[in-house]
């Protein structure tokens, strides 16, 4: 006795075709060469505007473009250890990079006449716009002495 019952065949029951796999071969495929030519084009801008950062404050311009080193200038910038740009290499060690990238953000903003909580958030949330800022606005000027103000108590 045959117990099968057709009923039940659909779509959803029915293993993909070779045709369905090529097309989500090709869509994963358009995914992969977006994204990388968004992460380009991100680079490319931050690069730009680092660059500027970096003439503006009297460092060669050429720098911004090396990865890891741009990070290792800007680090100094703000008067961090460079070689903690080498920590992103290490697991967790990323996320230190980061707290002293911030860190080095904040005095940079200082540096150049900028209210340093406000460009700090502004490196954060979104960091190209924060090289954009610095890289055209016109009052931002270098000044590598400055510090951040320091409220004394007692």
């Amino acid at each position: 006795m045959d117990y099968y019952d057709s009923t039940y065949d659909s779509e959803l029951f029915q293993s993909p075709s070779a045709s369905d796999a090529a097309l989500n071969g090709a869509a994963f495929l358009g995914i992969v060469i977006a994204v990388l030519l968004i992460v380009v084009i991100v680079y490319v801008v931050s690069a730009i505007f680092l660059g500027m950062i970096f003439k503006k404050a009297g460092i060669e311009s050429w720098k911004a473009w090396v990865p890891v080193y741009n990070n290792w200038v800007l680090l100094e910038m703000g008067g961090q250890h460079g070689w903690l740009s080498l920590l992103a290499f290490v697991p967790f060690g990323s996320l230190v990079t980061a707290v002293f990238m911030y860190i080095a953000m904040y005095h940079i903003a200082i540096k150049f006449g900028k209210d340093g909580t406000l460009f700090i958030v502004l490196a954060i949330v979104a960091p190209v716009v924060w090289y954009i800022w610095l890289a055209v606005d016109k009052t931002a000027v270098w000044n590598g002495s400055a510090q951040p103000n320091k409220t004394v108590t007692g």
